[in-house]
């Protein structure tokens, strides 16, 4: 058991008080989304993944992603790539024109069609690329001194683990810190968190390690700092339909006692809170789209009848979400059976790791083209 740490996370010139990171989720942490989480709590909120190729190829729909709102003073990305000069060229690009502050490189990614070309979580395998890319990031963010941050998992496989090395790469390559989600490619979001992974870490390398994974409350992350010794949390499945947490992460920390959990009423009121940041960043037909998906979660165990949560899953516009809304209960206490319960990607654990052919009969990758492991990428 560590002693918790109670001052501020660093990363280069940026401190994260409290060390408190929002996970970068595909089509979830958009501005509106990051701005809810933020006006809760203090923290570092990460925009969603891009991809390195199509910021050089500046593709519209994914400079369309990097928005960001004013209040957000530190401009933070998830960027993901598998090869090191379009990296480097992505992320100048992102430091000169879009004021970015913090990178953060994604090797985490389990979804079979990403590993299948050698990227995301199986990339790490390779660790003469790993460390390609993370120089080259590193170097092309240093002149606008621009921290750069790397999230990984276990390894491939209970048999085939690189997380120790890549802890020892990051750190000689310059990075700032590194995040590891304490479960392996083939448990993709199965099974648990091995947060005994995380601790050993800590103890090999010599930046601050970020834990992730199984943080469902505020208590779950003072919990896993103090038996790890990790600098600080990512959060990613935990805030769904729970934007709150990061004003109970906050209390947590400040040694505060928690806030009561949110009625129904509260719940409505975040919503539409949402809904109106989303309509402001998209307009109001999207922006409602944009929200459907985030009503399950949101009413997740509340005793909210089947007419209405299908009316909320396809609402419209504002109008008609107010009105909704205004059906509903406001004093209906939190379903406390929700506390402590996993929420978004659950599934089963992988029969295998769907791996290019040979790729684990060598450590080292050379200059193999694996460009293709960039298309169709998502989390991690």
């Amino acid at each position: 058991m560590h002693t918790l740490q109670r001052e501020a996370l660093r990363l280069g010139p940026i401190a994260v008080d409290p060390p408190v990171v929002l996970a970068p989720m595909a089509g979830i942490t958009n501005a509106a989304y990051r701005q809810l989480c933020r006006e809760q709590g203090a923290g570092l909120y990460v925009c969603e993944m891009i991809t390195s190729r199509a910021v050089v190829e500046r593709i519209p729909k994914t400079f369309a992603m990097l928005r960001f709102d004013p209040g957000e003073t530190v401009r933070s990305v998830q960027l993901y790539g598998v090869d090191p000069d379009i990296m480097a060229r992505a992320t100048t690009i992102l430091c000169a024109e879009f004021g970015v502050a913090h990178v953060d490189l994604n090797f985490g990614c389990p979804v079979p069609k990403v590993t299948r070309r050698g990227g995301g979580g199986a990339l790490p395998w390779k660790r003469d690329r790993l460390a390609a890319i993370l120089t080259a990031t590193v170097a092309a963010a240093e002149p606008f001194g621009v921290p750069v941050t790397m999230k990984t998992r276990i390894g491939i496989d209970g048999d085939h683990e690189t997380f120790l090395d890549a802890g020892r790469i990051a750190a000689d390559c310059g990075c700032a810190a590194i995040a590891l989600h304490a479960r392996t490619v083939k448990q993709a979001y199965g099974g648990e968190a091995d947060w005994a992974r995380i601790a050993e870490l800590v103890d090999a390398t010599s930046i601050p390690v970020l834990g992730n994974g199984d943080i469902w409350e505020a208590a779950d992350a003072l919990d896993m700092m103090r038996r790890t010794g990790c600098a600080g949390v990512v959060i990613g499945r935990g805030c769904l339909g729970r934007p709150w947490l990061f004003r109970d992460l906050a209390a947590a920390f400040a040694g505060e006692p928690a806030p009561p959990l949110p009625n129904l009423g509260e719940v409505a009121a975040m919503v539409y809170r949402h809904a109106e940041l989303l309509a402001e960043l998209e307009g109001e037909t999207y922006g409602l789209r944009d929200l459907r998906k985030h009503m399950a979660w949101y009413f997740k165990g509340f005793p909210v009848g089947g007419e209405v949560r299908r009316a909320l899953a396809m609402v419209e516009s504002l109008s008609q979400l107010e009105g909704l809304l205004a059906t509903l209960d406001p004093s209906e206490p939190f379903p406390a059976a929700e506390l402590g319960s996993p929420r978004g990607r659950q599934g089963a654990p992988r029969g295998k790791v769907v791996l290019p052919y040979g790729w684990l009969d060598s450590e080292s990758l050379g200059d193999t083209d694996i460009a293709d492991a960039e298309s169709d990428v998502s989390g991690g």
